[in-house]
């Protein structure tokens, strides 16, 4: 068969550029390709979509226990969360990572730690999904092995690894590699898996991060298809006909608050996919499937009032459903303060059984069919997405647009007029902007002993290491660094029998970190666009007044370094608050991701700040925050002011006032008011001085 080159393709409907899209809907059935009712004919009236709960915390035992009475309780399948130094590809006793291990994830250093993670859960049964992208290689080895081990064959095995490492590099930012280097192990992933195990998806290719960092439906939908597009050409240069790997390509989006655009996503990214792979001329119709897992929004619940968040994720849980997700995780009510608990979880996971079982919406097929509004939405966001999949296209393809930023940038804009509009009231959040409450109940949150966990796997590693065989371990760690040198063999198949010699997952990493490198990006901060949105609000005015009165009286800007400690990439709420600050007036300084406390106070004192502002949403909050205060008294600069926002549970927070830290903000804070508040508490320190 001859096979079509690899090229970058104009991609147009009907053939011109120009000519207007109209969907004949009453041809476009459930099944069908462009699928848009619905990738299967029956859809949930034979089977309904899979019921799952992103999960883990701890240590592999505490998370194996969470699985095991989750499955019990009616979940269908298994969605792991791993923590941010297994994310990094860093070992659980490195020094970055110390308020890191067990906090947002379950923390893997090995394959023992990942066959603890799985025992009494039969792999070849339950379908798995695994979210990690840049220590993918040892996670997918990992788990490769612990199947082995329960004797389970690799054509057997069920689930997804998410593997889309290009949305890291726009977003979520929980990355190794440069992205170059990166696609090489996403192709041998894809071509492993292709060849080994047919039931397994390669690739979750993802648009929940782009949505969770502020990117529109239709910027979410005409990346999250860009970067597809991106990962079909990656595996067709691998050497793979499109029929061999494209029908298990999966995707991933999230779900908002906008109903009936959220509907609308789905049903257009399926039309948009079909024509999409159709370029490549396969003979397999399933190849132009678009199947997907989608997830209530965690960006849309907020910290007051937590117990409104319920009927948030309902609804969105209903645009997923309503759109027609092949499964489906429903975020907890306290996720905007902590990692869900179980009577949290459980509400979350029962409110997908109530719509299974009670609602009667399995009854019908795409039940919006005919909507001269939903037609008219789905229309509509398919022409805008995909206008901006053919300025990528026009950039060279999403690698290309990513080296020059340009992905990131327009996420970053659309985060920042969302939250003008809120600030301004444009936009009303129930509890939050509006129709708020004097006195909220307060509720119990998940605690991660996180200096527990990190003792414990220390301690597992060490003897780990004490027993191996060290020579195979540094041979088998040798060949996978001259793969990664030649580019001659699959990457997967050299990882796996690393692991196979109990190979840990930072000796893994770090032997293709000596070929590939670390990658950082360079942050900025986009200056005028929020105060374009705002600045006719009295608050942001008022604001800005402020800082203006203390820069006539200091002769200087209020200074402020903003930063994120430890593995933690999720930088939508810095970069809104470096380019707020910025517009209303402050000299911003924006540290890059991924700092220790010690790299923190060292660059603050270099930029001669009176402010550092310290972003946390990974529960580190308490490990890392203290050695702040501690390095900033080694060199007598108390007077620095400590300004902490994101998820803290009350608690904590009475913790770090105590310890020296003057303001904390959570999530749903107007900017304007936090930044009076920050400077009024600068001049008092000043006044003092």
């Amino acid at each position: 068969m001859k096979r079509r080159s690899v090229q970058h393709l104009k991609l147009d409907f009907q053939g011109s550029k120009e000519r207007e899209m109209h969907f004949e809907h009453e041809n476009f059935a459930a099944g069908i390709s462009p699928f848009l009712r619905g990738p299967y004919s029956s859809m949930y009236v034979q089977k309904p979509w899979t019921i799952r709960q992103y999960a883990g915390f701890s240590t592999a035992e505490e998370s194996n226990d969470f699985y095991l009475k989750n499955l019990k309780a009616g979940q269908k399948g298994l969605s792991v969360a791993f923590d941010l130094a297994t994310h990094r590809g860093y070992d659980s006793d490195h020094e970055r990572v110390q308020g890191d291990v067990g906090k947002a994830g379950v923390a893997i250093d090995s394959v023992e730690d990942m066959t603890l993670l799985f025992e009494n859960i039969p792999l070849d049964k339950i379908s798995v999904s695994m979210t990690m992208n840049g220590a993918v290689l040892p996670i997918m080895a990992f788990y490769i092995l612990a199947a082995e081990e329960q004797g389970v064959n690799l054509q057997d095995l069920s689930g997804t690894i998410q593997n889309d490492i290009l949305k890291e590099f726009m977003v979520r930012n929980t990355y190794i590699y440069p992205p170059t280097k990166s696609m090489k192990i996403v192709s041998d992933i894809i071509e492993y898996t292709t060849k080994k195990m047919p039931k397994y998806n390669s690739i979750s290719i993802s648009g929940y991060h782009m949505h969770e960092a502020g990117a529109t439906p239709e910027i979410e939908l005409a990346y999250t298809l860009a970067d597809g597009l991106e990962y079909i050409r990656t595996g067709l240069r691998a050497g793979l006909n499109i029929d061999d790997f494209a029908p298990r390509l999966s995707f991933f989006w999230g779900i908002g608050m906008d109903h009936y655009k959220e509907i609308a996503k789905l049903r257009a990214a399926r039309i948009l996919w079909s024509k999409i792979v159709k370029q490549f001329n396969p003979k397999n119709s399933n190849s132009l499937r678009l199947r997907t897992h989608c997830q209530t929004s965690g960006w849309s619940l907020t910290a007051q009032a937590p117990f409104n968040n319920v009927a948030r994720t309902t609804i969105e849980a209903m645009s997923a459903i309503f759109g027609g997700t092949q499964s489906l995780h429903t975020n907890a009510l306290d996720e905007a303060l902590s990692l869900p608990t179980d009577f949290s979880a459980r509400i979350a996971r029962n409110t997908q059984i109530y719509l299974q079982d009670e609602t009667q919406i399995t009854n019908t097929v795409d039940p919006w069919a005919g909507s001269y509004h939903v037609e008219t939405l789905t229309e509509d966001m398919a022409k805008n997405a995909w206008k901006l999949i053919q300025e990528i296209e026009n950039l060279g393809g999403m690698t290309k647009a990513l080296e020059m930023g340009i992905p990131k940038l327009k996420i970053e804009e659309a985060a920042l007029k969302k939250q003008a509009r809120i600030d301004g009231n444009q936009d009303l959040i129930i509890g939050m902007n509006a129709f708020k409450q004097k006195n909220t109940r307060g509720i119990d949150s998940l605690e991660v002993d996180n200096s527990f966990v990190r003792k414990t796997q220390i301690e597992r590693l060490q003897k780990l290491k004490k027993y191996r065989n060290k020579q195979r371990v540094q041979q088998s760690l040798l060949e996978l660094t001259n793969c990664a040198i030649s580019g001659k063999g699959n990457l997967l198949e050299f990882a796996i029998n690393a692991g196979r010699h109990q190979a840990t997952l930072g000796e893994i990493s770090l032997a293709l970190e000596k070929k590939f490198d670390r990658y950082e990006a360079i942050p900025n901060v986009l200056k005028g666009i929020y105060h374009k949105e705002i600045s006719d609000d009295p608050n942001y005015q008022s604001a800005s007044a402020l800082v203006t009165e203390y820069r006539n009286s200091q002769g200087e800007p209020p200074k402020i370094f903003l930063s994120k400690l430890g593995q933690d990439g999720h930088d939508r709420g810095l970069k809104i608050i470096a380019s707020s600050f910025a517009d209303l007036g402050f000299e911003v300084h924006l540290g890059t991701l991924f700092k220790t406390p010690k790299e923190v106070v060292q660059e603050s004192l270099q930029k001669n700040v009176a402010l550092i502002g310290l972003s946390s949403l990974a529960a580190g909050h308490k490990t890392l925050i203290p050695e702040i205060i501690k390095e900033l008294k080694l060199f007598n600069r108390e007077d620095i002011l400590i300004i902490v926002g994101g998820i803290l549970p009350r608690k904590d927070q009475l913790i770090l006032l105590e310890i020296g830290v003057s303001c904390i903000f959570g999530p749903g804070t107007k900017i304007s008011q936090a930044a009076k508040e920050i400077l009024l508490k600068l001049i008092q320190k000043k006044d003092r001085l």
